[in-house]
């Protein structure tokens, strides 16, 4: 015959500790053990490399003080504003400024008057072809504070 025990709570009533040791034991976050994803790679190791792999080691580089990535357009968005009326017209070509490079992707049909920081030989080629004119600018600067 299987031999019950009493529950430990009724057991334990009226005693500080319920059986470990000290009152200043079980106290703190070391005594908590595996809550929370804490452990580092021992203790939980099969959930870390099937949810989480990421988690551990160090990934790519990031360059302090690098200039911020030039921002890039192609033809067919530039053609594509032309032909939406998203584009304001100057005389019989539309007028296009961007601060950032064109890049020659695509086909362009309309009259675009095109000012940029740079422009790739392509897209220069296929603006002029279309009956356009790509004017190149220097950076803007920005208004100090």
């Amino acid at each position: 015959m299987v031999r019950r025990h009493r529950k430990k709570n009724t057991r334990m009533l009226g005693s500080r500790s319920w059986g470990h040791g000290n009152i200043k034991n079980r106290r703190g976050k070391g005594s908590k053990g595996g809550s929370g994803r804490g452990g580092g790679q021992k203790h939980k190791f099969s959930y870390v490399t099937a949810y989480d792999p990421d988690r551990f080691g160090k990934h790519g580089f990031f360059r302090h003080g690098a200039a911020a990535p030039t921002k890039v357009i192609n033809l067919f968005q530039i053609d594509a504003m032309a032909k939406k009326g998203m584009l304001q017209k100057s005389g019989e070509a539309y007028a296009f400024d961007f601060d950032g490079k064109v890049l020659g992707t695509g086909r362009i049909s309309a009259k675009v008057s095109v000012s940029a920081l740079s422009f790739s030989k392509n897209a220069e080629e296929k603006i002029r072809a279309a009956g356009g004119e790509a004017k190149q600018e220097a950076r803007k600067k920005s208004p100090e504070k």
